[in-house]
């Protein structure tokens, strides 16, 4: 007797969300909790387990199908025998027709056509696997041109990401043997045979091509732009800046790095100086800390940090709970941890909700400047910067410093002039003389 899988619960208001990827194919063997499938919700990827153990018999939704919490998507069989399940409901039946009947698609592989499910072997220590590319994988792979049966995926159960795509693609630029093992190999010349003409050759096929790809917005990205967009139209949006003097807080890494790695297993970064100095500052300004609701305003007395991070389909950011009451060390395991599992997108929905304040560190990609806009109902977001050494005055003498500019954009409904920028200045004390975030001062 089959038993059908249901879209789980998604968290508090979320009552749909998108089929991103079939993680099993019909036929296959699945284990209890094993996923089968992923989907992508307003805020983060949720995977489906399958509630018993069994063989995937019928997929009843299509990816990219919007399914609502509770619906059944597929039917697991524990009596069944794999490989002997039929093909997926969710893939029409002219699929296999245009297989053969379109001449675009020839020369190339089912998965890079686009199909989405399209197996795509890929090697493994422990034997040949059979995994499905996702549909960013697929355009990414399209983009940078790069055969994916060559690359290892670090992804759960070693499926490909969109970085494993992108870090082939670069290793391919950097090693030009690796690159020309992706397209067939020229015969050498024969001895008498003229040199062929210096300069770039185009690829054959690809000369004066001009391409547009059309791609449906993911969820996630669908809700960041109209989050975004509100956040703007609602706020009365400001931006102050300043800059801080990173000397201290580098001194101090590199006294103390290797006993704090030893001690705590973690390395110590600057987002734990930056949340602490948050949490101080936050104490003499707590409006920064607060935010609208209806005809009032909330104070909070405690922070939970939002800390932007970066996600293979768009930015998340998971919340810091008690980050005031936090050491540095449980500071830089929880965003350690949450980094890590937002390129893995195993992040729950309740590791995005809430949050009284938002820090955003733009530096990591290069960033010299930013005004950033402010997660709601949030009244407030830090945006920390790249260091590099500037020329700065200190005691009359010209001198090179390890800077980084730091903007703090606020809803100034709430928050005057006045109290942002003391509030920034206190971030940019604590940072400049760490000792101030032992003593409270």
């Amino acid at each position: 007797m089959a038993t059908d899988v249901e879209v789980p619960a998604l968290g508090e208001s979320i009552t749909e969300g998108t089929l991103a990827q079939w993680l099993k194919k019909p036929g296959e063997a699945v284990a209890a909790d094993e996923p089968i499938a992923s989907l992508e919700t307003d805020k983060v990827s949720v995977e489906v387990p399958s509630p018993i153990a069994g063989v995937l018999t019928e997929q009843l939704a299509g990816e990219g199908d919007t399914v609502a919490v509770g619906a059944v998507i597929a039917r697991i069989d524990e009596k069944a025998t794999a490989g002997a399940a039929a093909a997926p409901a969710s893939v029409p039946a002219q699929a296999a027709a245009a297989a053969t009947t379109n001449p675009a698609g020839a020369g190339e592989t089912p998965a890079l056509r686009g199909d989405a499910t399209a197996p795509v072997a890929e090697a493994e220590r422990d034997g040949d696997q059979i995994t499905t590319l996702s549909p960013a994988v697929r355009r990414a792979v399209l983009e940078y041109h790069v055969d994916p049966t060559s690359i290892r995926g670090t992804g759960k159960d070693g499926r490909l990401t969109k970085d494993d795509v992108i870090a082939a693609a670069e290793a391919q630029k950097t090693t030009p043997a690796q690159a020309g093992a992706q397209a067939p190999q020229a015969k050498a010349p024969a001895p008498e045979a003229k040199a062929p003409a210096p300069g770039p050759r185009p690829s054959p096929g690809t000369a004066g091509e001009r391409r547009e790809e059309r791609v449906a917005m993911t969820r996630l990205r669908q809700t960041i732009a109209r989050r975004l967009k509100e956040a703007q139209n609602t706020a009365a949006m400001l931006t102050t800046f300043n800059d801080v003097d990173m000397s201290a807080v580098i001194d101090a890494r590199s006294r103390y790095k290797d006993l704090f790695e030893k001690k705590h297993g973690i390395r110590l970064g600057f987002m734990a100086f930056f949340v602490k100095a948050c949490a101080l500052a936050a104490k003499d300004v707590p409006s920064v800390n607060g935010s609208i609701e209806g005809d009032e305003i909330v104070y909070h007395d405690y922070l939970d940090v939002s800390v932007a991070v970066s996600a293979p389909k768009g930015l998340v950011v998971p919340v810091v709970r008690n980050a005031d009451r936090m050491s540095f060390a449980e500071i830089e395991k929880t965003i350690a941890d949450y980094g890590k599992r937002a390129k893995e997108g195993t992040l729950t929905v309740d590791e995005m909700q809430g949050g009284t304040f938002t820090i955003s560190n733009g530096g990591v990609f290069g960033s010299l400047l930013s005004t950033p806009i402010i997660n709601p109902p949030q009244s407030a977001v830090l945006g920390m910067h790249r260091i590099e050494e500037r020329p700065v005055v200190k005691d009359g003498q010209i001198v090179a410093r390890p800077m980084m500019y730091l903007a703090l954009s606020y809803d100034h409904r709430l928050i005057d002039g006045r109290e942002a920028v003391t509030f920034l200045v206190r971030v940019k004390e604590a940072i400049e003389d760490p000792t101030r975030l032992l003593i409270d001062l």
